[in-house]
């Protein structure tokens, strides 16, 4: 795909009735030059942040992270008027991780802008193409998976003609929980998953009975007990999976929770005569039973 047809997504792919007018009477490939040129600048090596010029494509990683962790967060709070700040903090780690590209002569904004477009076209011919078809969401499903399949074919006879994997491709980077999700669905597309959900929530009992032989021994070995505890919750993940939850998602539901309600105790504590520490744990519980019962 050329840069034009990056720019004005070519027109027999999306006709007037499909932009917003508002967005038609704008440049849209320019809204982006103003933020470019602050990166630009701040990586500049003479008058530049030093901050920014030290860092690199390693460094700047955990910020990224961090960033697409609060997009999510404010999301999830349904802060609205939030969103574009965070989201602009997320786009600002796309703009650096492309200065830094092509500072180095690999690649450049407007690289990453014709790959995007050339894969979002590529994995929905039911859209793009002229003669697209329309299908159900399920052959959408089995048409963007063939794709996708035959894409890491290709990426695997260019690396040393190694053979295609279904787990190629998933990001070490990704949380724990979210990883073996991805994993599991790629397995279970060529059969590898339990149709049922009871043999899911049997292994469950099966990692937990794992777990507790180990932590019972005599002389716990510390690196059988996070293996067995690894598996745990790799069961665990999905039987989430089987019925439509997100583990990453509930464990953080699950930790703002808890907060929540510990924040709760402990201002019922501070609102006696005795420090938090001073109390007993049964005197604790019924703070959080009353922090529980206030909640419903």
């Amino acid at each position: 795909m050329k840069r034009e047809d990056c720019q004005s997504v070519d027109s027999h792919l999306v006709d007037s009735h499909s932009v917003d007018s508002e967005l038609q009477s704008q440049s849209l490939s320019a809204d982006i030059i103003p933020l470019l040129n602050i990166m630009a600048k701040l990586r500049d090596p003479e008058i530049g942040c030093p901050w920014d010029r030290a860092q690199d494509f390693n460094s700047i990683v955990p910020f990224t992270l961090e960033e697409a962790y609060e997009v999510a967060e404010t999301i999830e709070t349904q802060d609205w008027q939030e969103l574009p700040d965070e989201l602009g903090d997320l786009l600002f780690q796309v703009v650096f991780y492309c200065q830094l590209g092509k500072e180095q002569g690999m690649f450049d904004f407007q690289t990453v802008i014709e790959r995007i477009c050339n894969k979002l076209t590529s994995r929905h011919p039911h859209v793009f193409e002229l003669d697209g078809a329309a299908t159900s969401p399920e052959q959408v499903k089995q048409t963007w998976e063939a794709i996708k399949a035959s894409e890491r074919e290709q990426k695997s006879q260019l690396t040393q003609g190694q053979t295609a994997s279904v787990l190629d491709n998933v990001p070490l980077a990704l949380p724990s929980l979210s990883r073996a999700v991805k994993i599991q669905k790629r397995v279970a597309r060529v059969g590898f998953d339990w149709d049922e959900l009871e043999p899911v929530v049997a292994k469950i009992h099966e990692e937990i009975d794992e777990v507790l032989a180990e932590v019972t021994q005599g002389e716990i070995a510390q690196d059988k007990v996070q293996d067995e505890l690894g598996d745990l919750l790799f069961a665990v993940a999905n039987f989430a999976r089987h019925i439509g939850v997100e583990p990453e998602q509930a464990l953080r539901q699950a930790n703002a929770k808890f907060e929540r309600r510990f924040r709760g105790v402990e201002q019922l504590a501070n609102n006696s005569d005795k420090t938090i520490e001073q109390h007993s744990l049964e005197e604790l519980d019924k703070y959080w039973e009353q922090v529980k019962q206030a909640e419903k």
